[in-house]
């Protein structure tokens, strides 16, 4: 998988995606959640690192020169969502080559498969202002609802406490870290890179509500 040639500004804000080839899915099982999970912070750095070591003690490695800050991220049964600024020249797609094709060589081995995983190289979408920007964080923060209600966005959520509560319980997204919820995962995200909204929304289920609603 080769590098994409595409010229990201240090310090804006991007939104990344990607979907499976096909439309199918790039994650079967709990596992493959995880693996994803500790590729996207293993991969995140100029260190080397080994398929072997995607275990259970992957989020205690110390890392040197960063070279992505992640804000926000949602993995979905076919596609994936990262909000994401670049810290190195060049460094979202030396990140991205490391993620994708790491994943699509630990998804095909394992189950037994060949050819493209992915659609096509990754997506990418720049958001040029703080309206956008957190128009995208609540996005990928409410992503998952449509498996629970897959018109959402065109009929209105029916049930804002069946929605929370089905969020909490979604482990595959930073929502639970903008929650204060303490997880290994939490070190994924670096939010000091990003506004200070970021750092200190009091009422995050209620903001990403309302910045969902902003007319762009």
């Amino acid at each position: 998988m080769s590098i994409r040639k595409v010229n990201f500004v240090d310090r804006e804000y991007y939104h990344i995606y990607n979907r499976g080839n096909n439309k199918q899915k790039i994650f079967q099982s709990k596992g493959d959640y995880e693996y994803f999970l500790k590729l996207i912070f293993l991969a995140n750095g100029d260190q080397k690192f080994k398929i072997s070591f995607l275990d259970s003690s992957v989020y205690d490695t110390k890392k040197e020169n960063e070279i992505v800050g992640i804000g926000a991220y949602c993995l979905m049964p076919n596609h994936f969502h990262i909000l994401i600024t670049q810290i190195n020249e060049n460094g979202i797609s030396k990140f991205m080559h490391k993620v994708l094709s790491s994943y699509s060589h630990y998804y095909n081995k394992r189950y037994d498969r060949t050819g493209f995983l992915f659609e096509s190289k990754f997506k990418s979408e720049y958001i040029d202002d703080d309206i956008y920007l957190k128009y995208i964080f609540s996005y990928i923060h409410l992503n998952p609802v449509k498996l629970i209600q897959s018109d959402w966005k065109e009929e209105g959520i029916k049930d804002k406490i069946k929605v929370i509560n089905y969020l909490k319980d979604y482990k595959y997204s930073s929502f639970d870290d903008y929650l204060g919820f303490k997880r290994k995962e939490n070190i994924i995200l670096n939010r000091s890179l990003f506004p200070d909204y970021f750092l200190t929304s009091k009422d995050f289920i209620n903001e990403i509500f309302d910045w969902l609603k902003i007319e762009l």
